[in-house]
């Protein structure tokens, strides 16, 4: 409503405020970059992003797969959830995971690591 050229809201009129971490936002992904354990005089790295967050806001997980490098003459593939947001002081958070790769050319290799920062 406009009363001499004032905007005057209804009384029926609210707002309902809250305070939003935009690095929680959601939708985020993280990525990842680290190195498996050396099996048969070799090892691999394994580097991606996850998928975007499964769970409520403070504790969440990722979902993450993927192949690792060509070493030695073959590849393994790996997945796994991350642990849940580990909370930095800036406001923005990481996780932990950890696994196992496919058996592949007779061995596997086991594999611990932290994601980035939120990625948008």
């Amino acid at each position: 409503m406009h009363e001499k050229g004032r905007f005057q809201m209804s009384s029926h009129h609210s707002h309902s405020l809250r305070f939003i971490r935009f690095r929680d936002i959601p939708g985020h992904v993280h990525g990842y970059d680290t190195r498996t354990t050396i099996s048969g005089r070799h090892r691999h790295r394994l580097r991606g992003r996850t998928s975007p967050p499964h769970g409520m806001p403070d504790r969440h997980a990722h979902y993450y797969e993927g192949t690792t490098t060509f070493d030695d003459g073959h590849v393994h593939r790996y997945s796994g959830w991350t642990g849940p947001p580990i909370p930095l002081p800036d406001g923005s958070h990481y996780h932990e995971f950890s696994g196992q790769t496919t058996y592949d050319d007779g061995h596997i290799h086991y594999y611990r690591g932290v994601t980035s920062e939120a990625l948008f």
